[in-house]
């Protein structure tokens, strides 16, 4: 038997058509993305990765499967969530093939925590790790301002938020509120409530818009999903950094978020904010009444007290003109013995130049004439300056006595410059009580330009 080589062997005839292996791959493509164009899956992260194309690539598994999943770069820098292992989550896109490798994977358009217990969970870790770096403690809370100025509110233009802080700040304490306008809910949001925080401490001081005191953030209740923008971290950060202290006003009183961990005060409801933002204008007009009645009174009493104490200095001082004049008499007095003395010494040399001129001849006279003269020019210099001393010493001490009394008679004189008067009987003596004055006595009331006397009525027979 002869035996056929393997090349001759023919395949048996069949109907079905020849395809390539990239048309196979195109066929399946076409028909996935034509029958799974968009669905939703829920599964567990798996495998997250991010390189730094920026594109990201993980897997979504539950018990019993494993999906492949991509997000294009363009799509995932709008995404807020941070992604990682372990997460459940529902994402929504469409199904592709990937020829090169003969798998199908999902192309995730959006994604969200699948229930609330994930995201209860996501926030619970997203809290415990910005407590760690210390963006909740209480040392970096700033006190409020008792009365702010400026109020600016971060919060929605058109909802009933803003109305009720203006109503409540009308009611108590009107101030000037300057809104910034922001999105409280969607894609956007967390990041708009971030920029406006910051544009209010970036405004300078004493500027064409005026720079807020106080900051208040506000949003209406809602479920977990609607007050989720005022969870994120960019939020978060930018309330712990903002100079300008900051009251977190979001949801009801029931509801938190981590901006009201990082804000200065919290307050439970926005109508709430504006409360602890002022005070009531009533309360405080009633309270500075009472602190100026408090004060005029300690001021009548210390002014009588003073009062009293001037007139009692007053009576042991002599008149401040009468010592001043004296003093300057004195000093007059002492001028004109040293200009005496001085001439007087001036002459007493030239007589004795003169005896001495007529004791010696004429060369002998001529040389002590020279000496005597040189000596008188020595003498006349020193003798004018110790006199200029003495008069400028003798000047200084006249000048301190009459500083000082008149220090004490402008001291004694400040009430009456004030409107109170001196008040003394005909006979000069000082009147201090009203009981001492009798019915048409003679007064002389001593004002702080002139005295004038007065004569003290009567009415019906009795001191008016």
């Amino acid at each position: 038997m002869t035996e056929l080589p393997f090349a001759a062997v023919q395949p048996p005839p069949s109907n079905l058509p020849e395809m390539t292996v990239s048309e196979l791959s195109q066929a399946l493509k076409r028909n996935i993305e034509q029958n799974f164009s968009y669905v939703r899956v829920r599964g567990e992260i798996s495998g997250f990765k991010r390189p730094s194309s920026g594109h990201c690539y993980l897997s979504l598994k539950d018990d019993e499967s494993a999906l492949d999943a991509v997000i294009w770069r363009s799509t995932a820098s709008r995404i807020q969530l941070e992604l990682a292992d372990g997460m459940e989550v529902l994402c929504t896109g469409r199904l592709t093939t990937f020829a090169s490798r003969s798998r199908y994977q999902l192309v995730i358009e959006s994604i969200a925590l699948a229930g609330a217990g994930a995201l209860l969970k996501l926030l619970e870790d997203r809290r415990k790790r910005l407590a760690g770096e210390g963006l909740f403690e209480a040392s970096r809370k700033k006190k409020l301002p008792y009365l702010p100025e400026v109020i600016g509110v971060v919060t929605s233009p058109s909802g009933a938020v803003i109305r009720d802080i203006l109503h409540r700040l009308s009611d108590r304490f009107p101030r000037r509120v300057l809104l910034w306008p922001v999105p409280v809910q969607g894609e956007f949001a967390a990041r708009e409530v971030a920029a406006a925080i910051a544009g209010f401490n970036a405004l300078a001081s004493g500027g064409a818009v005026p720079r807020p005191d106080l900051l208040i953030v506000a949003r209406g209740g809602g479920s977990l999903e609607d007050l989720m923008a005022f969870n994120e971290e960019v939020v978060v950060r930018a309330a712990a950094a903002s100079a300008i202290p900051l009251i977190s006003a979001v949801g009801h009183e029931t509801d938190t978020t981590l901006i009201d961990f990082a804000a200065d005060v919290r307050a439970p409801t926005p109508s709430a904010a504006a409360e602890i933002a002022v005070p009531v204008r009533l309360g405080l007009i009633a309270a500075n009444e009472a602190l100026g009645g408090r004060l005029a009174g300690g001021i009548g009493r210390r002014l009588g007290q003073e009062k009293l104490h001037v007139e009692g200095l007053g009576r042991g001082l002599p008149d401040p003109a009468a010592l001043i004049n004296a003093g300057q008499q004195r000093l007059d007095d002492r001028t004109e013995r040293l200009v005496l003395g001085i001439n007087q010494c001036l002459r007493h040399t030239q007589q004795a130049i003169a005896m001495l001129a007529q004791r010696v001849n004429v060369g002998l006279l001529r040389a002590e004439i020279a000496r005597s003269r040189e000596r008188v020019d020595d003498l006349a210099p020193r003798l004018q300056t110790a006199a200029e001393r003495q008069i400028a010493q003798d000047r200084n001490r006249a000048d301190h006595v009459a500083g000082r009394l008149l220090t004490a008679y402008q001291a004694l004189r400040k009430p009456l410059l004030r409107g109170y008067a001196i008040v003394r009987d005909d006979k000069g003596r000082l009147v201090t009580d009203a009981a001492r004055v009798k019915a048409d006595a003679g007064l002389s009331l001593e004002f702080h330009d002139g005295k004038v006397h007065v004569v003290v009525p009567t009415r019906q027979g009795k001191l008016f």
